[in-house]
């Protein structure tokens, strides 16, 4: 049967039943009437069985210790949450739903997590900075920091220019002169008024 062959006249019979049968509120009614003309529009018809889904691999092969395979097309990677959202446009929850998949199932391969790891290690994330070593600063050794970071700083920096300036002698006695094209002078141009 069609919906829209469905006779008004047997839904309102059969809600009127059940009303009176029922508690119902003012706001439930209208729900109960689009449900019940939707049964008698889907009566004689052949009902769809649930799609049965077969994965692409099995549960147990899908996890090496390499790589990662998505159950639902085959693709192996060495991680799989991007993947799944941008190519079947789930989540890793409602992945995990649809396979009927633990909690705990791996979505990224081990031996990747694990690289992955050590290096975040090597590099130091997780763990607090320690302290530098050196001399303990006190508010009364600060201005003798300060004092002695400004003194070396210019030793240094005198250090730096009697070097700089005993090179371009010795580079300026074996260099032979060669011309330099002259510099151009930028001007600005200002435009002339268009032809009367």
């Amino acid at each position: 049967m069609d919906i829209e062959r469905v006779n008004p006249i047997l839904t309102a019979k059969i809600v009127g039943s059940y009303v009176r049968q029922h508690k119902v509120g003012p706001d439930q009614l209208s729900e109960i009437i689009t449900s019940v003309h939707q049964a008698l529009g889907q009566l004689g018809q052949p009902v769809q069985p649930e799609e049965v889904r077969t994965p692409a691999v099995s549960v147990r092969r899908s996890v090496s210790q390499e790589h990662v395979i998505c159950l639902d097309c085959g693709y192996r990677g060495k991680t799989l949450r991007r993947h799944i959202n941008s190519q079947h446009g789930l989540s890793r929850d409602e992945y995990l739903k649809r396979w009927g998949l633990r909690t705990d199932h791996p979505l990224t391969a081990p031996a990747y997590s694990e690289r992955r790891s050590t290096m975040a290690k090597a590099l130091g994330f997780g763990r607090k900075r320690k302290a530098e070593a050196g001399p303990a600063v006190t508010p009364t050794a600060v201005p003798t920091l300060v004092a002695d970071e400004q003194k070396s700083e210019t030793t240094s920096t005198r250090r730096r220019r009697s070097r700089s300036v005993s090179k371009s002698a010795d580079v300026a006695s074996e260099a032979v002169p060669v011309a330099t094209p002259a510099r151009r002078r930028s001007r600005s141009r200002v435009p002339s008024p268009p032809p009367s």
